[in-house]
């Protein structure tokens, strides 16, 4: 019979097993200690220069060779997503000479009908779709069918990469040549840019510092400090770095107009950012964006106030600024990188609202909504009310009533119709800052009804136009 070896004793397998569980935990020791050596390293060079940029780089895919984590979500914005209330999802379209798209958004104008009755005789009228990523923002200009009214080359200001042109046009000065590009008709000023918004109208090439690039807001908020008794002010000098990551979003997310023959592009701030005071500025400027084509009222159209609204909200009082949510920071290795793919939060509800509130997705998503049932009812609600008044003026003017009699009508027409734009242009479906939101549509509302009552009872009336009243 063959021998078997004699086992080992237990002092000499204790040994053994103690051996190979010190070697265990001396190599997963060391390779904790590459792995925190490796992203230290990641840490202190946040990014490889792989080619020089300069104040004239505004080609996004060169920023993209030294910032590849930063271009790579910044590509993402072509990505269609719609969220309950806000959002587009590809719409095939037929690719022509004329417009070469072959996904649009959604019009809203079909969505929803009265939206042509708020804006009859004006180019909106024509066309209105559902906002999409940053990546369509120049060709879904180009391409709107409301190029069919003619468009200054104002409108670029918020839809294209801006700082080069600007600087190239003026010399150098970068106010002069928005000045000079303002008048120029849409075509001629198109030919100036090649893409949309990009890194360098953000970004200082050399430091990498936020900073501001568009004159229209450069005036605007100065105008706005000014009224607060700032004398002087100037973003890129007197901004914090938390403020400047709001003020480069404000930038364009904002209401403006255009002002005289040389179509300057004006930001309506020196009374403040509320939508009385820049209905007061309207008033004491005497401007209209157009005369109303089925009541003669001398109308307003608001832009997209997603700044002067969330400056009336609980997370511009709490210092959160626009990057917070739209920008939210990623961890890609060592380094925490801001999410270029500017989103809505209800996309990213992780990175975006989890950060700063510890509670689970579906409940934030449901609150969030909430609010937004809520305002699209107010919406809804001030929306009839508005076209109710347009109809009534309609009646009347048919009737032979004289313009004195329907003037103060046409006012409230006015005014609850810039009240209510003020909200259905601005993209947060109230969320920015729900209670000013439903203030505003509620205000808007009761002017409706006001110019509906001012068109049956002539006391009433007569009081509106001797200054008793709104």
């Amino acid at each position: 019979m063959t021998q078997l070896p004699a086992r080992p004793s237990r002092p000499v397998r204790t040994f053994l097993l103690l051996a190979l569980v010190a070697t265990a935990a001396a190599a997963g020791a060391l390779a904790l200690l590459v792995s925190i050596f490796e992203r230290k390293q990641e840490a202190r060079q946040p990014f490889f220069r792989v080619v020089e940029l300069s104040d004239t780089t505004e080609d996004p895919a060169v920023w993209g060779r030294n910032f590849p984590h930063q271009y790579d979500s910044y590509r993402r914005t072509v990505d269609q997503q719609r969220t309950r209330f806000g959002g587009s999802e590809a719409e095939p379209r037929t690719p022509s000479a004329a417009d070469p798209r072959s996904v649009v958004a959604q019009s809203r104008l079909e969505e929803d009908p009265r939206l042509k009755t708020i804006w009859a005789g004006y180019a909106f009228a024509r066309d209105f779709r559902e906002e999409r990523g940053h990546a369509y923002m120049l060709d879904d200009q180009t391409y709107t069918g409301r190029q069919a009214v003619p468009q200054p080359g104002a409108c670029l200001h918020c839809h294209a990469s801006m700082y080069v042109a600007y600087s190239r046009a003026g010399d150098g000065d970068l106010i002069r040549g928005f000045e000079r590009v303002n008048p120029l008709p849409y075509a001629e000023a198109r030919a100036l840019v090649t893409h949309p918004v990009t890194c360098i109208d953000c970004h200082d090439p050399e430091t990498l510092r936020l900073r501001v690039t568009r004159p229209g807001f450069l005036e605007g908020v100065r105008a706005w400090k000014a009224s607060q008794g700032v004398a002087d002010y100037d973003p890129n000098r007197d901004a914090s770095r938390q403020e400047m990551r709001a003020f480069v979003c404000g930038q364009c997310h904002v209401e403006y107009y255009f002002r005289g023959a040389e179509k300057r592009l004006v930001y309506p701030w020196s009374n403040g950012l509320r939508v009385e005071q820049i209905y007061a500025y309207y008033d004491s400027v005497g401007h209209r964006d157009w005369m109303h084509a089925r009541s003669g009222a001398p109308a307003l159209k608001a832009q997209h106030p997603e700044f002067e609204l969330w400056n009336q909200g609980v997370h511009a009082r709490a210092g959160v600024a626009c990057a917070d949510c739209h920008m939210p920071y990623v961890r890609v290795g060592a380094l925490k990188v801001s999410d270029h793919q500017v989103r809505s939060p209800l996309l990213n509800i992780n990175n975006a609202c989890q950060t700063c509130h510890p509670i689970a997705e579906d409940e934030l998503r449901a609150r969030a909504e909430r609010i937004q049932e809520n305002t699209k009812l107010l919406r809804d609600e001030a929306m009839d009310a508005v076209v109710a008044l347009i109809a009534d003026l309609e009646a009347a003017r048919s009737a032979g009533r004289r313009d004195a009699e329907l003037a103060p009508a046409r006012q409230l027409q006015r005014r609850a119709q810039f009240y209510l734009d003020f909200i259905e242009a601005e993209n947060s479906m109230g969320f920015h800052a729900p209670q000013e939101a439903a203030r505003i549509l509620g205000q808007a509302m009761d002017y409706a009804r006001q110019g509906q009552v001012a068109i049956r009872d002539p006391g009433f009336r007569a009081r509106i136009a001797g200054g008793v009243g709104p």
